[in-house]
């Protein structure tokens, strides 16, 4: 009677678990699915096409192997895109982590209209990059722009921006600066919001200084907000392409990765293997970056 009860209670679990198995098929199947379609036939394709010479359209293609990966890396052409990559980065995601605290400091405390500024400051970020690229390539034009036309109020004469490689570099970094800024003060600001009031106090009650309550408080605790800050801003510099397909549609001295690898497989050039070769780095790139952040920075972050 006891082996029958047993046997029983085994046939019930496995018909249980078959159930729960095909409720799982059955519920995650069409996503599980749809990724494998749409992200990881794509993702290895493009790998394989980044083996291949050959161009969109054409019929036929070469084996390359890994000269594409050379090239990337040993040419001229290959080390400017690094060179231009880095410095775009590093000088967007410095600045913009760096003015976007300031701004936070003073739209934290008691003062008048700090809510209208508190919008106006985030509105760059969610306009459309087309929309803000257009405009200040107007503001930038060395001939009828509003930048040239006060600096003729001056005396002096506007640069000319779009056909000096660095001052390009400078004119767009400047401009992605202002698009992400209110990001950066935005979420600064939700993490002076969660700082403890009573800390602080505490801590002027001691005779701390601004300065020193700053550094030795506010900069600590702010340390998961920086962190979540410098992933998705080194992130989103890396893959920045509207502003400067808008403001630079050649890439004259701003050709990131991003933008190498369009102008290479949809501009003149169309060297679609090279482009894949670019868009394959460019993953590794960011996932690296990404695993090392989360692997040795986050050591650092005060979570309490």
């Amino acid at each position: 009677m006891a082996m029958t009860t047993d046997v029983g209670i085994v046939r019930s679990r496995r018909s249980r678990s078959t159930r729960n198995r095909l409720l799982f098929a059955a519920l995650a199947g069409p996503n599980l699915l749809v990724i494998a379609v749409f992200i990881y036939y794509p993702l290895l394709s493009n790998v394989y096409y980044s083996t291949l010479n050959w161009r969109l359209g054409a019929t036929g293609a070469s084996s390359a192997g890994f000269d594409n990966y050379l090239r990337l890396f040993t040419e001229p052409e290959g080390i400017e895109t690094w060179r231009v990559t880095i410095v775009f980065t590093l000088a967007t995601v410095i600045g913009s982590m760096a003015l976007g605290l300031l701004l936070a400091l003073v739209l934290n405390r008691a003062i008048p209209g700090r809510t209208v500024a508190r919008t106006a400051l985030f509105s760059p970020y969610v306009l459309s990059g087309v929309g803000v690229g257009m405009i200040w390539s107007f503001i930038f034009d060395p001939r009828i722009g509003v930048l040239a036309y006060f600096l003729r109020l001056w005396g002096l004469d506007s640069p000319e921006w779009f056909l000096d490689k660095n001052l390009a570099l400078v004119m767009v970094i400047l401009v992605y600066i202002w698009k992400n800024l209110g990001y950066c003060a935005v979420v600064y600001l939700a993490g002076l919001q969660s700082i403890p009031k009573d800390l602080l106090e505490a801590a002027e009650i001691d005779d701390a200084g601004p300065v020193r309550r700053f550094f030795r408080i506010t900069l600590p605790l702010l340390s998961p907000t920086m962190f979540f800050l410098v992933i998705t801003s080194i992130l989103s510099s890396m893959q920045a392409f509207d502003i400067l397909r808008i403001m630079t549609p050649s890439g004259h001295g701003t050709n990131t990765i991003v933008f190498e690898m369009f102008l290479q497989g949809f501009g003149a050039y169309q060297r679609a293997g090279y482009s894949a070769a670019i868009s394959v780095v460019l993953f590794l790139v960011l996932f690296v970056i990404t695993a090392v952040q989360m692997r040795f920075v986050e050591r650092k972050v005060h979570y309490a």
